[in-house]
């Protein structure tokens, strides 16, 4: 069962700017409520950190604080981190949203992708979510075996024309299509590390490199697969019934390697090592929401071009045959890379030019180009909500409805605004 801990208020760190008090407030209520063992977040704004909170225990079972410099593997939130990466391409003019993968990589229109575009592709819509060759853990890291996998594989549906949740695999292709792209032949890994990573002072990791202080990694307190069907009201019943079924697309989207299909195999140092860019990003949740912050800011810190922020900030590119993700099981949204607001998910400002990820758990980053916000918020003990974890929403309606005055972010109380985008970015 999910770990519960009491955490004395004496254990709940870090500062905010003037007025951002309301996110404060809300991260100690989290505490308070017995909600967390361990957690942070961090928002920027304009480039300036403004909100810098984190406590608990980095580990609850040991008793071990987390300090201001933990690091927490973030699931999925990594997918967003990672697809910077190829953000950055993009901006040097090495790569086109809209060419063909196979122009970049050829083998990869093996068994029906020759037309899959980049942006089919990291927006979830090229059927690619399952991996059908059986994969082991040695297998990650940017190997032959690895590659000729990803080309072969059949898609499940016609590209393009619906979308579903490619919950590991989009780090893999994205990391081969950036290897493929980059004059140096770099993985997605080391690119990141090279040119996302240092221009931005950022510590955080796709594939924890050797060496790294273990003392400093958060230690993840998960649930085991049944445990879903106890929390049908916190996640989509269609997703939880079709995961609890081995041979549905929903289950084996996450079950190649199959070490992967247990949260709490996290820990484990083979997992964190390995190059896994959709899950198993590692690192300070101060460096997601700078990462964020560069963005929503203009990305001069990452050479981002007006063209690729127009890019991430412009509407998704819908499949042809509507929104229901074959995956998740109920209406979603994606784009390169990102997710997209959408009804049942609606972050940031009303415009609809934010970009991001959730993680499983609970986690997630973003970016909100209207407001110029970054926000990160990561934990150690997983929740069962697939988007806005009532610990993580909290926060976020603190800093967006309490603090700048924008849309409410909770799901029961979310309503667009309809005053000016002028008015709603910060002079």
């Amino acid at each position: 069962m999910v770990l519960t801990v009491h955490v004395p208020p004496a254990m709940v760190h870090g500062d905010v700017e003037q007025g951002y008090g309301p996110v404060a407030d809300a991260f100690r209520r989290n505490f308070e409520q017995g909600r967390e063992v361990g957690a942070a977040c961090v928002v920027y704004r304009d480039g300036r950190k403004v909100v810098d909170l984190w406590g608990g225990y980095r580990d609850g079972v040991a008793r071990e604080p987390w300090r201001r410099d933990t690091m927490v593997p973030v699931f999925s939130t990594s997918k967003g981190v990672s697809s910077m990466a190829v953000a950055v391409l993009h901006a040097r003019g090495l790569l086109d949203y809209d060419e063909r993968v196979a122009a970049y990589w050829p083998e990869f229109a093996a068994a029906g992708k020759a037309e899959v575009t980049v942006r089919q592709l990291l927006s979830h819509q090229a059927g690619l979510p399952v991996i059908d060759h059986p994969l082991e853990l040695a297998d990650l890291s940017g190997s032959a075996t690895l590659a000729a996998a990803l080309a072969q594989q059949r898609p499940a549906w016609t590209p393009g024309e619906r979308h579903g949740y490619h919950g590991q695999t989009l780090g893999w292709y994205e990391s081969e299509l950036v290897s493929r792209v980059d004059p140096q032949g770099r993985h997605l890994g080391r690119f990141f590390a090279e040119e996302v990573a240092a221009p931005l002072d950022l510590d955080f990791h796709i594939g924890l490199p050797d060496g790294a202080d273990r003392s400093r990694i958060a230690r993840i307190h998960g649930f085991r697969t049944w445990e879903m069907m106890l929390h049908v009201t916190a996640m989509p019943p269609a997703f939880a019934w079709a995961f609890a079924n081995p041979r549905s697309l929903s289950a084996r989207a996450f079950q190649n390697p199959r070490v992967l299909g247990v949260p709490e195999n996290i820990n484990r140092p083979d997992v964190q090592a390995a190059e896994i860019p959709a899950v198993n990003g590692i690192g300070q949740v101060r460096s997601v929401a700078r990462l964020y912050g560069d963005a929503a800011a203009g990305g001069a810190g990452l050479g981002l071009t007006a063209a690729t922020l127009d890019a991430l900030k412009n509407p998704a590119h819908p499949p042809s045959r509507g929104l229901d993700d074959q995956v998740l099981r109920l209406p979603t949204q994606y784009s390169l890379g990102y997710v997209k607001p959408f009804p049942a998910f609606r972050f940031g400002s009303a415009s609809g030019t934010a970009f991001g990820t959730m993680g499983l758990g609970g986690s997630f980053g973003f970016a909100d180009p209207d407001t110029g916000i970054g926000f990160a918020y990561a934990m150690n003990r997983l929740g069962f909500h697939l988007w806005d974890d009532p610990r993580e929403v909290a926060l976020r309606d603190a800093l967006f409805a309490r603090v700048l005055g924008e849309m409410p972010q909770r799901p029961d109380t979310a309503r667009a605004r309809t005053r000016p985008a002028a008015r709603r970015r910060r002079a």
